[in-house]
């Protein structure tokens, strides 16, 4: 009797098992088509992610092909790298081009002569620099303006009065400001190297109106800025030799720290950081393993009980 009670319990025990075994296999079952189902609602996401950055990308250079006629090459910058800053010796030398050429036309509202302190120039230097240009300031006690000499607060002065003066004195069209111009057009630098560089006679069948000249790097073809860069255009104090493509290079190097004076800065704190970083990643990658030493070379081991 006991011989049956033990045979139909454990006949109850393996049917309870399987029941167990089953409803475990039906669970794993249900299990992998729901991984299924995020596998596919993942995929299907990607796809679409994809596309609509295809169909963004796609957008983006036809629209950047109807703004420029021609795209500016890349050229081979000292401060491009990820480490690299600028040439300062090349910043002086734009600052003297802008002076020189640039300055006759187009204005700098947002840089002043402070900010030329130890990156073109040393405090006293830009002192006289700004001492060069007369402001109008005032009033004064009797409530008259008047004029004096620049101070390092100031900033660069605008060749013209407003915008009409401005537009009057070239045929109608408005000389941007120059402070941000790198920041502003598509290829930065590239692009205003390019420009400057860029002059030749229109193809045929493309004629230019008066005041009106051909550089495929503007927009239409058509720009109302004549070239003002040739050779010897300028002079460079240092004796660099001032070939046009030497003066394109340093003006758009000027240009592009002008636009972004906190490049070097920037990234000095940013190696400062990833150094800091780097420590501290080491640092804890240690305590890490110091804490888990002893668990991880913990090792359990099952001896089996003698019979006495």
């Amino acid at each position: 009797m006991a011989a049956c009670m033990r045979r139909i319990c454990g006949a109850g025990l393996l049917k309870s098992n399987h029941g167990i075994v089953l409803q475990q296999a039906n669970k794993y079952s249900s299990s992998s088509t729901w991984t299924k189902s995020q596998k596919a609602l993942c995929t299907t996401a990607g796809v679409l992610a994809g596309g609509v950055a295809a169909l963004w990308y796609t957008l983006d250079r036809s629209v950047q092909a109807k703004d420029l006629i021609l795209h500016p090459p890349e050229q081979d910058w000292p401060h491009k790298g990820l480490l690299s800053t600028f040439d300062h010796a090349s910043l002086r030398r734009g600052y003297e081009v802008y002076k020189q050429v640039c300055a006759a036309c187009h204005s700098m509202q947002y840089v002043r002569y402070r900010e030329l302190i130890g990156v073109t120039h040393t405090e006293e230097e830009a002192k006289a620099e700004a001492a060069e240009i007369m402001v109008e300031d005032g009033p004064d006690d009797t409530g008259a303006m008047f004029k004096r000499p620049g101070k390092l607060a100031d900033s660069f002065p605008s060749p013209y009065p407003n915008e009409a003066a401005a537009r009057a004195a070239n045929n109608g069209a408005y000389p941007p400001d120059l402070s941000y111009v790198t920041a502003a057009r598509h290829g930065g630098e590239d692009y205003v190297f390019a420009l400057l560089t860029g002059y030749c006679d229109p193809p045929a069948g493309v004629e230019m109106q008066e005041g009106q000249y051909f550089n495929p790097y503007f927009l239409g073809g058509a720009i109302g800025m004549a070239q003002a860069l040739y050779n010897e255009s300028a002079e460079y104090t240092d004796g660099t030799p001032a070939s046009a493509s030497q003066l394109a290079k340093d003006v758009a190097s000027f240009l592009r720290w002008c636009s972004e004076p906190e490049h070097d800065t920037r990234k000095r704190t940013g190696l400062k950081a990833l150094t800091m970083i780097s420590v501290f990643f080491a640092v804890t990658l240690f305590w890490k393993r110091h804490q888990w030493s002893s668990l991880k070379s913990t090792k359990i081991m099952y001896v089996p009980r003698k019979k006495m």
